[in-house]
């Protein structure tokens, strides 16, 4: 019997129940630890460590009560934390912002892309291995599994683009390959739903599905004869015979992916590609599905993988190792970004603002390190605490002396010239390379917008949801907001002519709503055609269905002048019919 963690725990008031404790699960989670009495590795539990007193470094012993120290003292940083280089001379929250966003990189998430199924994968084209790397990215073989890129970043307010978090990318890095990305989305296509889908014929028997491509009979026109040719052709001319795509093909919005016959009534049915973007087919595979005392049926479910390219656009969301997320807000030409005395021209620019308050000092040693690095051809350890922050041993001075060596600044700053005028900046500019992200968070997956669409046939007012075309709510706040800024034209527009404009007919005289109806005017109609009444041209009387009004109508037969057409909310007619329903009439005062 293995028993990964043994523990015993006391009797005391208000604290945890007291007993023996036994954990033999497989999997328990334990970690190494130094036991100082015997100077060896003892792995410990979590049920063990709230209760243990476990010094991170020699300075936090107390003799007597310390009884375990920790092997090294980065391992109360996370997996993720600990890939932050430099991350103890930043401010706490920003190292949490990228705890956040490490995991939403895209990067090489496996190497087995030709095997995976899974739902939703995001890959980078171009990634590369970081120059700043701490001890853990070694461990963990992060290198294998790069997840951003080393950029020349400048620090610098060039344009009014790179505003309020904004990046400016050179669109010859873009060229280049900086910054792409596929996504790979898998789709199921199983048989059963299918025939559920279609559903029982007319005899009642249950569709019987398979995949194929039905072929038809097209006419060549006059052939050498005299007769008329004929020639047999695939319905779906992009599927292969099989009813499904060609690995390598590309399908827009609203192609057919695969189609499905009935064997019964020979009807078929195509799946259309719903995505908005263009995809490429990169594999396709047929599921077998054991069924009791039948062979493995190979057709009864397919797996398609579609890769979808996603390279860079204005919006999309990138970020460093520091918590320094930022958007791409315009792809610069090459031509006209500021440019070094040794003719190096960024691969991005972000605003100097994005420092002084957030005080990621790490993100700047980082760009000294990745350039003194990028010179000298080798990775630079950045793991935390390895530096300290006053004596001999001072990052920027280990940096800054690399720097030097390789005739560069001490600081890392270069004198730049613009782009455009070709005229030297009078300022000593932050140039270094950082090692940038690209975050899943695209603005392909997010824009929403709607002219006209599906409205809700209950309240005649737009739907909701992306996906289906719907409109973005325009709620109370949003209204309250409208008032307070005194655009009451906007707020009529917004909340009648593009929701649930309708015109009903009201009584003035009753100020009922439901009351007014219309009716064949035998008086309008008089003289029509039998045609002309079939096909429902008859003019129609308009009148108030009220007993009193009915007897105020001047003359039978024709209209109430008192029953006019109004404009409201449709769902204002609504809520009258199910007062109405409750037995509460709702009366207006129309003037």
């Amino acid at each position: 019997m293995l028993i990964n963690e043994l523990l015993t725990l006391p009797g005391t008031k208000g604290g945890p129940y007291p007993g023996l404790y036994l954990f033999m699960g497989a999997g328990r989670l334990v970690r190494p630890v130094l036991h100082r009495a015997s100077g060896r590795k003892e792995l410990i539990g979590p049920m063990e460590q709230p209760f243990m007193d476990i010094a991170c470094l020699k300075e936090d012993i107390r003799e007597g009560i310390t009884t375990h120290q920790e092997l090294d003292p980065t391992n109360m940083l996370s997996l993720i934390a600990s890939l932050t280089p430099f991350s103890d001379y930043n401010q706490s929250p920003r190292n949490m912002y990228q705890c956040q966003m490490g995991k939403q990189t895209m990067g090489t998430p496996c190497h087995s892309f030709p095997h995976r199924t899974d739902n939703k994968l995001y890959r980078l084209q171009n990634p590369q291995a970081a120059i700043c790397q701490t001890a853990r990215h070694g461990e963990y073989k992060m290198d294998e599994y790069p997840n951003g890129t080393n950029a020349i970043v400048a620090v610098l307010s060039y344009t009014g683009f790179d505003m309020e978090d904004a990046m400016i990318l050179n669109k010859s890095s873009y060229e280049r390959g900086f910054g792409h990305a596929s996504v790979y989305k898998t789709i199921k296509v199983d048989l059963k739903d299918e025939a559920d889908r279609a559903g029982a014929g007319t005899d009642g028997d249950k569709p019987r599905m398979k995949f194929g491509n039905k072929k038809v009979r097209k006419g060549l026109g006059s052939s050498s004869n005299g007769g008329i040719g004929t020639n047999d052709e695939v319905l779906y001319p992009t599927l292969g015979n099989d009813g499904l795509p060609q690995v390598g093909s590309w399908v827009q919005e609203g192609e057919p992916l695969y189609c499905v016959i009935d064997e019964l009534t020979n009807r078929e049915r195509a799946g259309k590609h719903k995505e908005k973007e263009k995809a490429c087919v990169q594999s396709v595979r047929l599921l077998g599905q054991h069924s009791k005392g039948k062979k493995v049926n190979r057709d009864d479910v397919v797996s398609i993988t579609l890769r979808i390219p996603r390279n860079p656009v204005i919006g999309d969301k990138f970020s460093s190792r520091h918590g320094q997320k930022g958007v791409l807000s315009i792809l610069w030409p090459n031509t006209d970004m500021p440019f070094s005395e040794s003719g190096i021209s960024p691969d991005v620019i972000i605003n100097p603002h994005a420092f002084p308050s957030r005080m990621t000092i790490g993100m700047l040693i980082e760009s000294m390190a990745g350039k003194s690095g990028a010179l000298h051809g080798r990775f630079q350890d950045s793991t935390p605490f390895s530096f300290h922050e006053s004596g001999d041993k001072i990052a920027v001075d280990y940096f800054g002396e690399q720097l030097e060596a390789a005739g560069y600044s001490y600081y890392g700053s270069e004198p730049l010239y613009s782009g455009v005028s070709g005229c030297l900046m009078h300022a000593d500019l932050y140039v270094g390379v950082v090692y940038y992200q690209r975050l899943r968070h695209m603005v392909s997956d997010k824009y929403q917008v709607r002219a006209t669409g599906q409205v809700n046939a209950l309240t005649r007012q737009p739907i909701k949801g992306r996906k289906k075309g719907g409109g973005i709510r325009l709620g109370e706040m949003e209204r309250d907001s409208l008032l307070s800024h005194g655009t009451a034209f906007l707020l009529h527009d917004r909340l009648l002519n593009c929701s649930d404009k309708h015109v009903t007919y009201a009584c003035r005289r009753c100020g009922d709503l439901l009351s007014p109806t219309t009716e064949k005017s035998s008086v309008l109609s008089a003289g029509q055609t039998a045609i002309q009444a079939m096909q429902g041209t008859s003019r129609l009387r308009v009148f108030c269905r009220n007993a009193k009004c009915r007897d105020m109508t001047k003359r039978d037969g024709s209209n109430d002048e008192m029953v006019e057409p109004i404009i409201l909310p449709y769902v204002f007619r609504y809520l009258a019919n199910e007062l109405a329903g409750m037995n509460i009439k709702m009366t207006m005062e129309i003037n």
